[in-house]
């Protein structure tokens, strides 16, 4: 193909509802501070998505941040290696140590039996992230997390809508965090948002994403400028109109490569559970070192000289960047899961205006790739 594909698109609203949005905010001049849109947002949100309550952000990192500061953690907090670096560089920026723990095999969560063997007296709190949206152990996370008496903190990123025995992802944990950057199933073009689960949590929240204000001359917390502002809200409220429709295509697209590429040698697909319903953010695939002689990366880059620009999604591991290969436990022999899913996986390309001919010349390339 001579036109370039990759790996996602963003989902866009039809400029004529989003223009009608436009329109009242240049009326009322009021494009950010808890505007009437994001009032609306934020409550249609949480129906949407089955949750209690929900603040929006920028973004979806300063929204990890923030939920960090909302739990008050301190000390060190057990992470993932396999995840964008994000979700750690947060705790560097609160002044927690990362402590990492390999990854299952079969879905690149962090892995529940690893857990007890790195909590030590310093520890707080557990930090999992949702990969590919396919959900952690969440029961055996909770157990572990009450009997040790810690705090849990899901990077919900890519989990947007995702729901378990037909409840929200979101609900579980101590808070969860979403993004909605222009890479996710769901976007405000940038934005994020944390789920909490009573008011008072809620409150905090919304005081320290902004300055600490609780009052005209009031600041009662170390807050930050972390606010969605009114454009984005508006964004995101037509955006919520399409996305079923959106997820649904998704879903089609998923299945179709599922068709394709099942029980093809040298290549694993991500499994999803029958209880989860799901929303298709990526289509990872996993190649062997040598799959009929050639290397994941040959594959990669056999794909980008055919104008298909996949990505190693998670590739590196967050313990290889230089601000976390000192910590002790991000060695290599303590991530020996998450080293082989980082050095096997390509992430497809997948999005909803995503044509049949343009999947079906990826899936060619790639057997050609392999081949």
């Amino acid at each position: 193909m001579n036109k370039p594909i990759y790996v996602t698109q963003p989902l866009l609203p039809p400029l004529e509802e989003f223009q009608s949005y436009l329109e009242k905010i240049w009326e009322s001049k009021w494009i950010t501070n808890n505007g009437q849109f994001h009032q609306q947002f934020e409550n249609e949100l949480a129906e949407y998505l089955g949750v209690k309550y929900i603040s929006l952000f920028a973004n979806g990192t300063l929204a990890l941040m923030t939920a960090l500061q909302t739990l008050r953690i301190t000390g060190e907090v057990i992470t993932t290696p396999y995840t964008f670096v994000a979700s750690t560089n947060a705790l560097l920026w609160n002044g927690l140590k990362p402590v990492f723990v390999d990854v299952e095999l079969r879905s690149g969560n962090m892995d529940p039996k690893k857990i007890e063997a790195a909590i030590t007296q310093n520890t707080a709190a557990i930090m999992p992230v949702h990969v590919y949206g396919n959900p952690c152990d969440v029961d055996l996370i909770q157990e572990i997390a009450d009997t040790y008496g810690l705090k849990v903190i899901y990077d919900a990123a890519h989990a947007f809508n995702v729901k378990i025995n037909k409840n929200s992802i979101l609900n579980y944990g101590d808070l969860s965090v979403l993004s909605f950057h222009a890479t996710k199933v769901f976007n405000t073009i940038e934005g994020g948002a944390i789920v909490c689960h009573d008011e008072k949590t809620k409150i905090r929240i919304d005081y320290l994403k902004n300055f600490g204000y609780s009052g005209e001359t009031t600041i009662i917390a170390p807050g930050i400028n972390a606010k969605m502002n009114e454009l984005q809200a508006a964004y995101g409220i037509v955006q919520l109109k399409h996305i079923d429709e959106s997820i649904n295509r998704r879903r089609i697209i998923a299945e179709r490569y599922h068709q394709k590429l099942n029980g093809m040698q040298n290549v694993t697909l991500l499994k999803i559970k029958s209880n989860i319903v799901y929303n298709y953010p990526y289509f990872p695939i996993f190649i062997e070192q040598q799959a009929n002689g050639r290397t994941r990366d040959e594959v990669y880059m056999f794909l980008a000289d055919k104008n298909i620009y996949a990505r190693r999604y998670f590739y590196p591991l967050v313990t290889k960047f230089p601000m976390y290969r000192g910590i002790d436990s991000a060695k290599s022999s303590n991530l020996q899961v998450a080293e082989i899913l980082a050095d096997r996986v390509i992430s497809l390309p997948i999005y909803q205006d995503f044509s049949e001919a343009e999947q079906d010349y990826v899936i060619e390339t790639l057997i050609e790739g392999l081949a």
